[in-house]
């Protein structure tokens, strides 16, 4: 999407080094959803008492940074990034991309996690990044000087190995999840999965694109050749909940990659019917459970720290000596 705001040097490793998983923007102007009882008015309370924390507290520009060291490849959000999360906001690429990595690491089946791969929301874009070049130089451009681009994001990772990759596309506010089962299994048959939020239709440029990658990717890793076309891997559309508004793509993203991770689908009868994979409601309390993370975490770091300031400190303790009394 071309209004999600890229983050250059912040967080990013732009050979794609960082992107050990990685599947852009979006907004409502819904009122709050959820039902009543004491469960709605605690996350109430938790969320009313959040938003004075970070009204009352001056927030420093720099937040988080998720993973925290000494964990490699974490992505930094800053008190700018959470302007994104206001309602009728695109959600920019940071946000995108941090609460990918939360959901793999903190939130999905670690089974399941541990079968897939998600990639940087800036990989596809480096994929079909236009060049300054004429449209004819263009049209010429080669599945191999596309994948050249992106070669070394998948240097530390065999996709190949894994049961599912998920893709994010932000160009067209849309989310492209490819799942691809193990190469070497051919009883089970590979599929690219689209799911689309405001059901366009570029989709079959974006297949194409998808399986020329892998084609590549496999000669390179692997040292054979192997054809990826729509008869060795198969491309879908998912029936999938749709946003009803123009700003809530990356809500939705994320809302698919995060139910596929806690509970995936099993049974890959083409096409996917999930049209009832969720309800609504639960993509409408996304910014605000995204901006209640964040802070969550943002404290969780600041004690930590703490605690390893005062672990660190050296105290000078001085030695007074006993004082002896002597009764005579």
């Amino acid at each position: 999407m071309d209004r999600a705001r890229e983050k250059e040097g912040k967080g990013y490793n732009f050979d794609g080094s960082d992107s050990d998983l990685q599947v852009s923007t979006a907004g409502t102007k819904t009122s709050r959803a959820g039902g009543g009882g004491k469960s709605s008015e605690a996350a109430s309370t938790r969320t009313s008492s959040l938003r004075s924390y970070s009204r009352q507290q001056s927030l420093p520009r720099r937040l988080i940074q998720y993973p925290p060291p000494p964990s490699k490849g974490g992505i930094t959000v800053t008190s700018e990034d959470l302007e994104c999360l206001r309602d009728g906001e695109f959600l920019n690429d940071v946000i995108i991309d941090f609460y990918l990595k939360y959901l793999q690491q903190e939130r999905a089946d670690q089974e399941v996690a541990s079968r897939s791969h998600i990639f940087s929301s800036f990989f596809y874009k480096q994929l079909t990044r236009k060049d300054n070049i004429s449209e004819e130089e263009r049209r010429n451009i080669t599945q191999y000087r596309r994948h050249r681009r992106v070669k070394t994001w998948t240097r530390h990772v065999d996709i190949f190995s894994k049961d599912f990759l998920f893709i994010p596309l932000l160009e067209f506010c849309s989310d492209a999840g490819s799942s691809v089962n193990p190469a070497q299994q051919e009883s089970r048959a590979p599929c690219i999965l689209i799911m689309d939020s405001l059901k366009l239709s570029y989709h079959l440029r974006i297949y194409t694109l998808l399986r020329e990658y892998l084609q590549v990717e496999w000669e390179v890793r692997r040292g054979t050749p192997r054809t990826f076309n729509d008869n060795s891997i198969k491309g879908s559309h998912c029936k999938v909940p749709l946003q009803d508004n123009s700003s809530d793509c990356g809500l939705y993203l994320l809302q698919y990659v995060e139910s596929f991770l806690q509970n995936p689908v099993v049974h890959f009868d083409l096409p996917l019917r999930l049209e009832r994979w969720f309800p609504r409601q639960q993509v409408r309390r996304k910014r605000e459970e995204l901006r209640d993370l964040v802070l969550q975490l943002y404290r969780r770091q600041l004690f930590r720290h703490s605690e390893e300031s005062i672990s660190d400190c050296t105290l000078l303790i001085p030695y007074i000596p006993a004082v002896q009394v002597h009764y005579y």
